[in-house]
């Protein structure tokens, strides 16, 4: 799951700043914003971005227990992570019941924080599938395999997260915008084609040689994995 991106809600900076950091060493994207009510908007606008939220509790403008009652209301059902400073039963037991998947106290050390995070990120294949297909091309998202027909395609980690993230949204224009947010980081200073290789490379190996081609470039607006019949 190394890859995936996860939005941090913390107003403590300099806690944000440290958990944003660590996720990134260990190859996750990563985002953070400090109130409740600009990560509403954000996940509620951008909900295919983010793979997992880390939220704590006490925000300002709008708190954790608020926004994640308010998420799940509107079916947006990413999963979540709530940090308190709170140790009380009654606390834990409000969160979950509110809709959050785990709880972490603070302080806590970074590795229990990773290890839930990698628990609670291999816990959506299960309830979405492990596999994506589309015509005869599978994507094996518990294996992290990809086939054309019989045939095993062998794709670098973020070519595999590329193609992963076209085919949850098949049928949908993705922007270069939207995949280098997912993928990298809103604040990617890197060459401006960069998506535009990744791309390159990846319709070499799932394109040829097949009847039907199934990576789109939709000019003026971005790529999608067809999904038509």
């Amino acid at each position: 799951m190394v890859g995936m991106k996860v939005l941090i809600v913390e107003d403590e900076e300099k806690l944000a700043c440290a958990i944003n950091r660590g996720l990134k060493q260990e190859g996750y994207a990563a985002e953070c914003i400090y109130d409740g009510e600009e990560a509403q908007v954000l996940l509620e606008s951008q909900r295919e971005d983010f793979d997992l939220v880390i939220l704590d509790v006490m925000l300002p403008k709008k708190d954790g227990i608020t926004l994640i009652k308010e998420l799940r209301r509107k079916n947006i059902n990413i999963p979540v992570i709530m940090l308190t400073a709170r140790d009380a039963s009654e606390d834990k037991i409000h969160g979950l019941d509110s809709g959050a998947d785990d709880y972490l106290v603070k302080p806590f050390e970074f590795g229990e924080l990773l290890a839930r995070v990698r628990a609670l990120l291999r816990r959506p294949a299960t309830l979405v599938g492990t596999e994506i297909k589309i015509k005869d091309l599978k994507i094996d998202l518990a294996k992290r395999r990809v086939f054309r027909g019989n045939r095993e395609i062998l794709l670098t980690s973020k070519e595999f997260l590329l193609l992963a993230y076209l085919g949850r949204n098949a049928g949908a224009v993705l922007t270069r915008e939207q995949i280098i947010a997912h993928l990298w980081d809103f604040a990617y200073e890197g060459f401006s084609n960069l998506v535009d290789v990744h791309i390159k490379n990846l319709r070499k190996k799932i394109d040829p040689g097949a009847e039907q081609k199934l990576l789109e470039t939709v000019r003026g607006a971005g790529y999608r994995l067809r999904s038509d019949k």
